[in-house]
């Protein structure tokens, strides 16, 4: 069985800086004329996607055509998903056309664990968002920007964020984002504190590596990078609060309250963004704020985690199970990514 990326928790340290050490390399791909690398040409990543999605789909597309690689756009909508077809069939479909990777979006949390331990197909699995579970590649593609921004890019490789700060603030209950954040952050030395409303915080948080809050003006002197979270109405089925209003005076970014961080900290969110709810306007196109940044870093931490899966090594034996990156991964072939630079793909 190949290898396959399912939860944060599954990461190492090592694992983790190797993702964002080479998503550097590819990085510098974007400053090409020719933003393209012949590392997968010949391989097939299928998107799976069961729930509607923009950046994680787009940007999931972007990387492996990037990385030369061949794609398939599955959307449960318009195909026979839609007549009552079973998740283990339509795996059994996307191994029969032979796909070598397969990047899932699913609505029911361990979707993607059961695909990558079914044997239903011999292709690596990514889990792109699996109901309130985890979403693995946003958290690295976060822990990318917040390096980016608080480290600096010019620190050179292997820098990690020991002894940073992070508040996550909003809907803790629901969001997968917060779930994979927590576990990789924490991973990688930084101490986070959740902050939201008593009834959006989940039973056995305690558990959880970090702190808890429900006030919002005490934890941002304190914080390096702030991130909003979007209230995810579709997954609730009762009242978490009051009212809208309520909501944004207590738990929203707004000017005022984005003064009270340090002159360093950002703000980031995963999107989709609701202005004049958990961030206004003022802040979300504010300098300090990382939206735009974070998606294109996905692209870069996606193209990372597909060239390690799929393209990074070539074992010497018949590798054993397991949901952590192989050691070998380190050693970039040459032409990928680093020699690469200087080889343009027609």
């Amino acid at each position: 069985m190949k290898r396959h990326l399912i939860s944060a928790a599954d990461l190492t340290r090592d694992d983790a800086v190797l993702i964002l050490d080479t998503a550097e390399e590819m990085a510098r791909v974007a400053d090409r004329p020719i933003k393209k690398l012949p590392t997968l040409r010949g391989r097939t990543v299928v998107n799976l996607f069961f729930e509607d999605s923009t950046r994680t789909r787009i940007s999931f597309e972007a990387a492996a055509k990037r990385l030369s690689a061949d794609v398939i756009n599955f959307s449960a909508k318009g195909s026979s998903v839609s007549k009552g077809e079973s998740l283990k069939d339509t795996a059994l479909t996307l191994e029969a056309m032979g796909a070598d990777a397969v990047v899932i979006r699913h609505g029911a949390s361990g979707a993607p664990y059961r695909l990558a331990t079914s044997g239903w197909i011999d292709g690596a699995v990514v889990n792109a968002g699996d109901g309130t579970h985890e979403h693995p590649t946003q958290a690295l593609l976060d822990a990318f920007t917040m390096r980016r921004r608080l480290v600096g890019a010019d620190a050179g490789l292997g820098k990690d964020l020991d002894g940073r700060r992070i508040t996550i603030v909003g809907d803790i209950l629901h969001s997968r984002v917060a779930r994979s954040n927590v576990h990789l952050l924490n991973t990688l030395g930084a101490h986070v504190t959740l902050v939201a409303p008593p009834t959006q915080v989940p039973v056995g948080v305690e558990q959880w590596p970090g702190d808890v809050s429900y006030g919002l003006d005490e934890v941002l002197p304190q914080s390096d990078a702030v991130m909003m979270l979007r209230v995810q109405r579709e997954r609730m089925n009762a009242a978490y609060f009051p009212t809208e209003r309520e909501y944004s005076r207590r738990y929203g970014l707004d000017g005022e309250r984005m003064a009270k961080m340090p002159e360093h900290a950002v703000v980031m969110h995963p999107g989709p963004m609701v202005r004049g709810m958990e961030i206004t306007a003022e802040v979300a196109d504010s300098d300090r704020c990382t939206v735009v940044e974070q998606v294109a870093n996905g692209v870069s931490i996606r193209m990372a985690v597909l060239y390690l899966l799929l393209g990074g090594y070539e074992p010497t034996a018949h590798p054993s199970p397991t949901t952590t990156l192989d050691r070998s991964a380190a050693r970039l072939p040459a032409g990928t990514p680093t020699a690469a630079r200087t080889e343009e793909t027609k």
